[in-house]
């Protein structure tokens, strides 16, 4: 089996979710795993520890001093053994002790012992996940090189609609397994990828800009290096971390993603354009603030980065993608063929679930000879599959 020889230790805290966390045991039990639990005692309010002990055949672990034990140090030799460490569901509340360094229970004690990777599962009320203080810890864990599964959204257990919940334990598990047995098909190559939009100043305070977050750029750069790429990310205006190990450029322009593009191009093997760079500048920038009643601007068009890419990548192959509104096939496949893309990934952003801002998407991947609708689907499992395909060409 996949799995086969693999230790897991899977926390589980206080939350509804728990149950999701069943199938998750049961499923890297099946694939030959042999799975730890440790549950915080609010956990045990929501799931018996018997459950998940009938489960993985192994005794679930809720007591930091639990009389019932081995001669060992259970949190050190827990951690010892662990090829991975998952917790799910992941509270703020353990998120926030993971990011300070506190270790007042088994489950906080065995992290902070750990070696291995580190993934965790959120599972929260939407004002929660968004908050400062949860948005900081998450930070701070990324800079760290913890890994996270994005939670999804929908109906939540207080009632609210939103993002939140406990990503399927389908999803964790596939997440689990590429992080066990990644894939390194990208092993000695060089991914260039841009993320996010870019911001045109007018004057002092005010710019012009789109609504792009660069998740789904992000996404990229992240399951590249994951699966063994040399990645270098020249980042717009984002609105995600971006994990630790990744070289990162930070632009604010298009002007400056231009340059940024042009300058680390000769190291590329594939360049994916995943941002949405402003179309055009302003032509004069006003260095006070401009007081008027009404304001006529004067645009410039900025620098088209993937048809000077295009023009001079020789063996190289470029990604890019095209957000589109009508005629989307017709306006993807001329794209491509403009700026001599070797691929080009067509978003209609008048889809539910697709576009800017989301943590989903909606595309139909084309080449010049083939075409393949996919469904929604989370970003990050989208960047695998493009993965796939980009690889191939």
């Amino acid at each position: 089996m996949k799995l086969d020889g693999k230790n897991i230790v899977i926390g589980v805290t206080g939350g509804i979710a728990a149950y999701k966390v069943c199938y998750v045991v049961s499923a890297l039990k099946k694939s030959g795993a042999n799975v730890f639990v440790i549950m915080t005692k609010n956990a045990t309010e929501f799931v018996r520890p018997l459950t998940y002990e009938t489960l993985s055949g192994n005794r679930v672990i809720v007591d930091t001093f639990d009389r019932d034990f081995e001669w060992e140090v259970e949190h050190v030799s827990l951690a010892k053994k662990a090829d991975l460490f998952l917790v799910a569901p992941c509270t703020a509340d353990f998120a926030g002790k993971l990011s300070g360094g506190i270790a007042d229970d088994f489950l906080s004690t065995t992290a902070m012992a750990m070696k291995c990777p580190i993934v965790l599962a959120p599972a929260m009320n939407t004002n929660m996940l968004t908050s400062a203080a949860y948005k900081a810890n998450e930070a701070v864990l990324r800079s760290r090189g913890v890994l996270f599964i994005e939670p999804g959204s929908g109906r939540l257990a207080c009632g609210d609609d939103g993002k939140g919940r406990l990503a399927e334990p389908d999803e964790i598990v596939r997440f689990v397994t590429d992080v066990l047995l990644p894939k390194q098909d990208y092993e000695g190559k060089t991914v260039l990828v841009t993320a996010g939009g870019t911001s045109e100043p007018i004057d002092p305070v005010r710019f012009i800009t789109n609504r792009s977050s660069g998740k789904m750029g992000v996404a990229i750069a992240e399951k590249a290096a994951m699966r063994g790429a040399n990645v270098i990310l020249v980042a717009g205006n984002i609105s995600v971390p971006v994990p630790s190990g990744i070289r990162r450029a930070d632009v604010s322009t298009t002007a400056e993603m231009y340059d940024a593009v042009m300058k680390y191009l000769p190291e590329a093997d594939y360049i994916v354009k995943a941002a949405a760079p402003a179309d055009y500048a302003v032509e004069t920038f006003s260095d006070k603030k401009i007081k008027a009643e009404t304001l006529t601007l004067k645009l410039k068009k900025n620098p088209d980065i993937a048809a000077a890419v295009g023009k001079i990548k020789g063996d190289k192959k470029l990604i890019i993608f095209s957000a589109e509104t009508d005629n989307c096939d017709k306006n993807a496949r001329e794209k491509m063929a403009k700026k001599n893309a070797d691929m080009v990934v067509l978003n209609d952003v008048t889809k539910p679930g697709a576009g800017f801002n989301t943590d989903t998407n909606i595309v139909t991947i084309m080449t010049k000879s083939t075409k393949e609708e996919l469904p929604v689907m989370e970003k990050s499992a989208l960047a695998d599959i493009l993965l796939d395909r980009i690889i191939e060409l």
